[in-house]
């Protein structure tokens, strides 16, 4: 897809709606701030959520996108009732219409008829609100539940819907998320990585899916990240910043410093962030001997992550699974070279130019990164932390994303406004002869 536009958005398509399970959440404020990029070329942007993140939002910013976002599902059962009468009272064609694909994903997932229930009733919701605000337009980020929503709201009658596919949990079991039908329904369907979208076109059934998908790299407001200065020799921080949680392999960090802290007694890893595997995590420091060295700082506002980077040698994330983190992105536009491992997009970003890519898992790979991030001098760090900067703004400048997606809308609205215009034709060729032949909708 191409990160280059000639145009503004259409005022007449102008609104659209983001579609997410769960929103905001502190570790997808990337998703927050695409929304707002997309507002600053013009586009109007509803936030629909299924739910509200169950934990304390700790950035000013999350909190108030919270207060402007529509919840579907949580405290909302009253209304997903009516807005279900509503459905079938006033749409039965679109209901009718849309089992079909409602059965498919229920038998696609195996079961889970209940959550699956859930999906259709939240479906009419999303269908009567987005109608109500004008919206041409969904977009899905994730190819879960959010976009089943999507695709079953479009199918009742509801905008066009595209999704953002980024992986690894997504991708874990694609013909139970109905990645195929998915993709079928979408106008557009964006990938993270050269990685996520081979692996979406693997999942395709045909050429006319396959050029649905385009490359589409997340991104940063490069003006939020100032280049830094380099470290002084003496800095021997390094900070790691995600969820604490299996896929990212936190808990092989205090093994690795444990080996490192006789030849550099002051080096310290501090880790932002929270999660599951905070008691893991906490084992492997006791049992390691290393509770000065590994700090559990827990969540951070985005503020507090680039003080935390800026003070930092490099920053560590040694995951087992990811899509392409967007923590790589901030560290290295603040000129910050960093040690990660080689899986999924990672090594699209990533090279030797500006960090350490290890094999995840490998404690031993993991020490002698660190060890050679400790041994280099400040000017090595600064002309990897340069290095890591130009890739990033070539890549991920949140403004090419925003334009990207600009172009594709247009290019989609047009065509829709062409298959629109002869869906008309054909249904005044056919209501003389049929009045039951009818696709206006009731709101």
């Amino acid at each position: 897809m191409t990160a280059q536009s000639t145009h503004s958005p259409m005022p007449d398509n102008g609104a659209i709606g983001y579609i997410l399970n769960t929103y905001p959440v502190p570790s997808a404020t990337f998703i927050r701030r695409e929304i707002h990029a997309l507002e600053d070329i013009g586009f109007k942007v509803t936030p629909f959520a299924c739910r509200r993140f169950a934990g304390d939002l700790v950035d000013p910013k999350d909190r108030i996108e919270a207060a402007r976002t529509e919840y579907l599902l949580d405290g909302k059962l009253a209304d997903l009732l009516l807005a279900s009468i509503r459905e079938l009272l006033t749409n039965i064609t679109g209901v009718w219409r849309t089992l079909p694909i409602w059965k498919q994903l229920l038998s696609n997932a195996g079961g889970g008829f209940v959550r699956h229930v859930a999906y259709l009733m939240q479906a009419a919701s999303l269908r009567q609100k987005a109608s109500r605000a004008g919206i041409r337009h969904l977009h899905a980020h994730f190819g879960t539940n959010a976009t089943a929503i999507a695709m079953l709201a479009h199918s009742l009658g509801g905008p066009n819907y595209s999704f953002t596919a980024h992986g690894p949990n997504e991708f874990e079991n694609p013909a139970a998320q109905s990645f195929a039908l998915k993709i079928q329904n979408a106008t557009f369907v964006l990938a993270i990585s050269d990685y996520c979208k081979n692996l979406l076109t693997s999942f395709t059934q045909g050429a006319e899916d396959i050029e649905k998908i385009h490359i589409a790299r997340c991104g940063i407001e490069l003006a939020d990240y100032s280049p830094q200065p380099p470290v002084s020799a003496t800095n021997n921080t390094f900070v790691c910043v995600g969820r604490l949680c299996p896929e990212k392999g936190q808990v092989h960090i205090p093994a690795a410093v444990s080996a490192l802290k006789a030849d550099f007694p002051d080096i310290k890893v501090i880790l932002v962030g929270d999660g599951e595997s905070r008691a893991d995590v906490e084992a492997a420091i006791k049992k390691h001997a290393v509770e000065d060295y590994v700090i559990l700082h827990g969540w951070g506002s985005n503020s507090e992550v680039q003080d935390f980077i800026k003070s930092s040698r490099a920053l560590v994330l040694p995951s087992y699974a990811e899509g392409l983190p967007i923590v790589l992105m901030e560290s290295l536009a603040l000129a910050r070279p960093v040690i990660t491992t080689t899986i999924a997009g990672i090594p699209e970003l990533v090279d030797v130019s500006c960090g350490w890519l290890v094999p995840p898992g490998d404690v031993g790979a993991l020490t002698e990164a660190l060890r050679s991030a400790l041994s280099k001098q400040p000017a090595e760090l600064k002309r990897m932390g340069e290095a890591g900067r130009e890739r990033v703004a070539a890549m991920h400048d949140i403004r090419n994303l925003a334009r990207a997606f600009d172009d594709q809308i247009a290019r989609t609205t047009s065509q829709g406004s062409r298959q629109q215009q002869a869906d008309a034709e054909t249904v005044s060729s056919h209501r003389g002869a049929d009045p039951a032949f009818d696709t206006r909708r009731v709101e």
